[in-house]
């Protein structure tokens, strides 16, 4: 047995330790919040030093996000509170019908101009959409497509010293080693790439060199797989809204357009197939050198194609250059099935040449930039796209009504008519798409007015028809945009006339492709008689020949009542 005074000091030692043991856990207790803090913060600093480039690229990518996400919620309260209905046009009078049309393209404008500084704020891939977006005429208001058409030009440059960077990392070269000449201001600047003229160390040979935004494939995956979901939101809110085809169509093309050894593949190509069309005034850059991100191409010299005061110092009519685009991209739609679809004035450049001086007779040269969006189209698309577009210009509903069925996938064939002329229903029902007098006005708010569920048919047609069709649509589009632009300038009836030589070309093409997928089928088909084969197959050229006579006929008469017009213009202006 223990002791009292043996039992006391065990107990006073065992409170003293146990005093000491939870001194030391207060203790703790009061330091463990800033430990952590501390630690946390530690963390948080160390790691964007340690790993430097993965942090930069999540901020970034969550800061350009942010934007799109903002901007999207902007625009669709926007929308939700501040676009008014149209009532039926009995139900009010014109003045508080025209507010209410002023209100609503308040709305679009205002919307257009937030996203377009949205996506001008983004860069890359955003300025891309922006650029789709501009060329969507045939489903879009007006003022989204004018707003949006901006951002063709304003694109912002990349530095000297990053651009070096990107051609280090794809060539092993600075560019002070592949080129004895650089220019630093840069020639164009594009979405993904920009252009600049310089001079091959090795060869002396001067050359425009492509080169990529350093940043732009770093962010491309995070981009579209925002404007994506961007794009599911809005549906989410608006289910009208299915423009998921959009993102798609930029989750399929981009890698392509951002792997520049395509743009070589394509330029030599589309180069091939217009070696023996020496009467096409056609000229594509010779390719010298592609990696994935640095293009080194021939240097050609010349203006957008749209530049009239350019075209009218250089004594190049407007009506030629038109005829050579058109010709071009007839050609590769009916005829050879590898299209280029971006189209815009800033990839068509013209190039003056003294007269007579080439096999085509013109006094220029057409030249086609920028060849990373190309569509292989099969010859069954190109037969029954020509066979619509036939049917379209003989006003043959019963013909629109199955062409339209076999295109698209869907009844709605008057509207899928519209997108697809550019024109009224009325003008192609009246047979008078390629004859009228007077030019038919094709808008889009005016269309919603006497169809207030115009914009969910639309949807409706874009979302079923194949995606090769939806950038033939926007490669329409383009060329219309240019056609307009070109004769901007010119009095009402010339260029009122330019359209239907425009319609006249697609005839020609047209009656070229059909011509040829018949004669095939008659080559192909079996009979005992070869009499008969003959006979069919002069029958089906005659036929050809006769109406594309009357076309080229009704073209030279158009043409000799623009000469009447611009010289009675011109005998009233000296004598006024």
């Amino acid at each position: 047995m223990f002791s009292t005074r043996a039992i006391r000091a065990l107990a006073f030692a065992n409170r003293n330790r146990s005093q000491r043991f939870y001194s030391r856990q207060a203790g703790w207790q009061r330091w463990r919040k800033p430990a952590v803090i501390v630690g946390l913060s530690a963390g948080a600093c160390g790691y964007p030093i340690y790993n430097y480039d993965t942090a930069y690229l999540v901020a970034v990518s969550v800061y350009r996000s942010s934007v799109a996400a903002k901007v999207t919620f902007q625009i669709a309260w926007d929308y939700y509170r501040n676009f008014p209905d149209l009532p039926p046009e009995d139900s009010i009078d014109d003045a508080e019908r025209q507010a209410i049309l002023k209100a609503r393209s308040d709305v679009h404008l205002r919307s257009a101009e937030k996203v377009k500084r949205a996506l001008m704020k983004n860069g890359g891939v955003y300025i891309k959409l922006g650029q789709h977006i501009s060329a969507m005429q045939y489903v879009l208001p007006l003022e989204w497509c004018l707003t949006m058409q901006a951002l063709q030009d304003q694109n912002t440059a990349s530095t000297l010293q990053d651009l070096d960077r990107v051609v280090i990392a794809d060539t092993g070269k600075s560019i002070e080693q592949l080129f004895s000449s650089f220019d630093t201001e840069p020639i164009g600047v594009a979405s993904l790439a920009q252009v600049h003229r310089a001079v091959l160390r090795e060869t002396g040979e001067e050359v425009a060199v492509k080169i990529q935004h350093p940043m732009v494939r770093t962010y491309s995956d995070i981009d579209i797989a925002t404007v994506s979901v961007m794009f599911e939101f809005i549906h989410s809110v608006f289910p009208n809204f299915k423009f998921m085809w959009l993102s798609s169509e930029m989750k399929n093309s981009l890698p392509r357009e951002l792997d520049f050894r395509n743009d070589k593949h394509n330029a030599e190509q589309v180069a091939w197939n217009f070696a023996k069309h020496a009467d096409i005034p056609l000229t594509v850059p010779r390719m010298i050198q592609a990696s994935e991100r640095v293009l080194i191409m021939e240097y050609v010299r010349g203006r957008r194609c749209d530049d009239l005061l350019y075209l009218k110092q250089h004594d190049i009519d407007p009506q030629q250059v038109s005829c050579a685009i058109g010709r071009v991209f007839a050609e590769m739609t009916y005829v050879q099935g590898f299209l280029h679809c971006d189209p815009h004035p800033g990839n068509l450049f013209v190039r003056p040449r003294a007269k007579g001086s080439a096999p085509h007779g013109y006094n220029f040269d057409l030249v086609l930039l920028d060849h990373g969006l190309y569509r292989q189209l099969s010859s069954r698309f190109r037969y029954e796209y020509a066979e619509m577009w036939y049917a379209l210009m003989k006003g043959d509903q019963d013909g629109i009504k199955y062409w339209s069925r076999r295109l698209s996938g869907t009844d709605l064939y008057r509207l899928f008519s519209i997108i697809l002329t550019g024109q009224n229903w009325s003008t192609i029902e009246e047979k008078s798409l390629s004859r009228t007098t007077a030019a038919a006005q094709f808008n889009m708010d005016t269309l919603m007015e006497q169809q207030p569920d115009l914009f969910q048919k639309i949807i409706e047609v874009l979302s079923s028809v194949p995606p090769v069709l939806l950038l033939v649509l926007k490669t329409n589009d383009l060329l219309r945009m240019i056609d307009q632009r070109l004769f901007a300038d010119q009095p009402p009836t010339v260029q009122h006339h330019s359209q239907l030589r425009l319609w006249m070309r697609i005839s020609h093409y047209c009656l070229l492709a059909i011509r040829d997928a018949r004669e095939a089928e008659i080559r192909h088909k079996p009979t005992t008689v070869s009499v008969v084969r003959v006979y069919r197959l002069v029958f089906n050229r005659l036929g050809f020949w006769f109406s594309d006579m009357a076309l080229t006929l009704y073209s030279a008469l158009l043409s000799i009542q623009d000469v009447f017009i611009r010289c009675n213009l011109l005998l009233s202006s000296l004598f006024s």
